[in-house]
């Protein structure tokens, strides 16, 4: 299993950079999934910090932005490792850029025989390329590890027709399929993610990083989740 975790969703109720007691939380829940023996892997983004799309609007190259977004994704992936060994939870770090003084760089090999001794993986910067989000690179490292599903961790309970923070009335899917999302065109993940999913079988399932239990409910069976599969 593979988990996309936003950069967004460690700020907590802050407005920027990382909440130490909610990176712990997200921490607390990524254990008890594992201890479940589940095998997991991360990918986690950068927008917390620095976000390259946004900078890139406002004139900065889009190559530079990118990068530095790449950067900022470490920052977390680090965090999150911390408070993962506080708990007792062996995780490696493997980054798309190579920094060997800092962490492990990315090694398909390396990183299936990380999670076949029972460690978390948390891979950070992304593909390594510009252009290319953090769903992007979710999607591409659940079929590179041959995760049988990927889970988007966001801050609601699944995927709906409309934001449901401005709309009362936005409809919530419990189940989908990949031709849905693109001809509703809901803002699941970013096309390039949801293209390669589909071509590979790769399920997607969505749920609130924000309750608590909810990773674990999942993968117990009883979804409190989004799950979109080709049907």
């Amino acid at each position: 299993m593979l988990i996309k975790l936003s950069g967004e969703a460690l700020m907590g109720d802050r407005g920027y950079g990382l909440d130490p007691d909610f990176v712990s939380e997200v921490a607390s829940e990524i254990r008890n999934a594992h201890q479940m023996g589940v095998q997991i892997a991360l990918v986690v983004g950068g927008g917390n910090i620095f976000r390259g799309v946004s900078s890139s609007a406002v004139g900065m190259q889009r190559s530079r932005a990118d990068q530095m977004g790449m950067l900022a994704t470490v920052i977390n992936g680090l965090a999150l490792q911390s408070a993962m060994e506080t708990l007792g939870v062996e995780t490696v770090v493997q980054t798309a850029l190579e920094m060997p003084k800092v962490t492990e760089a990315f090694q398909r090999d390396r990183a299936v025989a990380h999670l076949n001794e029972n460690r978390v993986v948390i891979f950070v910067a992304g593909t390594g390329n510009p252009f290319f989000t953090t769903d992007t690179a979710a999607a591409l490292r659940a079929c590179e590890i041959d995760a049988e599903i990927l889970l988007k961790a966001t801050k609601v309970d699944g995927v709906y027709s409309a934001d449901p923070v401005k709309d009362p009335a936005a409809q919530r899917y419990d189940r989908l399929t990949f031709t849905e999302v693109l001809a509703k065109d809901l803002k699941v993940m970013d096309l390039t993610a949801i293209t390669l999913c589909r071509e590979n079988a790769l399920p997607i399932g969505v749920f609130s990083i924000y309750e608590k239990g909810a990773l674990a409910a999942v993968l117990g069976g009883q979804p409190k989740a989004t799950i979109i599969e080709e049907g």
